[in-house]
């Protein structure tokens, strides 16, 4: 059975990506082709990103680092949950994906962004960061409005269609971290 790790891609204080990966994780785990887990960066303490090299040169020495990679390396799939800061991901989540070269490799990914306009431009510069280091980003993706999605722009309440459209994304990224496990092993 493969493994998907739901990741938390904000750090900031009254971050609503705790919520909306809660939701995503409580309806993977419905699921019985895979494990979901929940993962916060927050919960890393990661620096920012500072190596001399880039780490498909010299992985980090760095204790925080050591662990999240050892995280990142047991999941054959990731959700990625992130919100759309000025057209693009928060600060924390491009370091603790740029803190990584080989973990990330031959994985799935499917996002789920939220924002203003649904995050897609954050999602886009995502599938963009995830393409460079070999991650096989499945083409649906849950977009969440801050208008129609939250209440008050603050408490997460999801319009019914957005679990369907979830679904499709779980399904996508279970298949593909499937195809992809043996390379991924190997």
């Amino acid at each position: 059975m493969v493994r998907i790790g739901v990741i938390v891609g904000s750090t900031r204080p009254g971050r609503k990506a705790d919520a909306v990966a809660r939701w995503v994780t409580d309806v993977a785990a419905k699921r019985s082709d895979a494990t979901v887990e929940l993962v916060d960066i927050a919960d890393y303490d990661l620096p920012h990103f500072d190596e001399m090299l880039p780490p498909s040169m010299a992985p980090s020495r760095r204790p925080a680092v050591r662990r999240w990679a050892t995280t990142v390396a047991s999941f054959d799939g990731f959700v990625f949950v992130t919100p759309e800061y000025n057209h693009s991901i928060p600060g924390a989540l491009k370091d603790a994906v740029d803190f990584l070269f080989k973990e990330w490799q031959h994985a799935a990914a499917g996002l789920v962004s939220y924002g203003v306009h649904g995050g897609t431009r954050a999602a886009e510069h995502l599938r963009l960061v995830l393409g460079q280091l070999g991650v096989a980003d499945v083409r649906s993706q849950v977009a969440l409005s801050l208008t129609t999605d939250f209440v008050n722009f603050r408490d997460f309440r999801p319009a019914a269609h957005q679990e369907q459209a979830l679904g499709t994304v779980l399904d996508e990224v279970v298949a593909w971290a499937g195809a992809l496990r043996t390379l991924r092993r190997g």
